[in-house]
C-alpha cells in the first residue's frame, strides 16, 4: 500500500521558516522527490525535486530561499523554506515518482504567510 506522509505545514509570519516532510511506503525503486504547491485559484506548479543521486531543481521563484532534501535510507524527503513571502502561500503537494515513470501524490499540507 503507496503511503506519502507529509507534515510541518502551518502559519508562519513573513520573512519566516517552515520546515515540509514527506515519508514515503509502499513503492518500489523510487527514483525523484519533490514539491509542488496550488494557491487558490491557481494552477498546480512544481517547487523544488531531487532524484536519488542528489540532483536537485528548483522554480525561480523560490532559488535561493528553498532547499530540498533527502533521506534514501527512510524514503523521506524533506523542503526548508526560509524568508517566506506571502506568495508562497499554498497547499504544498508531496509528489514521488519511481523507475517505471508512476507519480504518486501526498494529501497535501498547508502553508500560509501572512503577519
Amino acid at each position: 500500500q503507496v503511503q506519502l506522509v507529509e507534515s510541518g505545514g502551518g502559519l508562519v509570519q513573513p520573512g519566516g521558516s517552515l520546515r515540509l516532510s514527506c515519508a514515503a511506503s509502499g513503492i518500489f525503486s523510487i527514483n525523484v522527490m519533490g514539491w509542488s504547491r496550488q494557491a487558490l485559484g491557481m494552477q498546480r506548479e512544481l517547487v523544488a525535486a531531487i532524484n536519488n543521486s542528489g540532483a536537485t531543481g528548483y522554480a525561480d521563484s523560490v532559488k535561493g530561499r528553498f532547499t530540498i532534501s533527502r533521506d534514501n535510507a527512510n524514503n523521506t524527503a524533506y523542503l526548508e523554506m526560509n524568508s517566506l513571502k506571502p506568495e508562497d502561500t499554498a497547499v504544498y503537494y508531496c509528489r514521488v515518482r519511481d523507475s517505471a515513470l508512476n507519480d504518486y501524490w501526498g494529501q497535501g499540507t498547508q502553508v500560509t504567510v501572512s503577519s
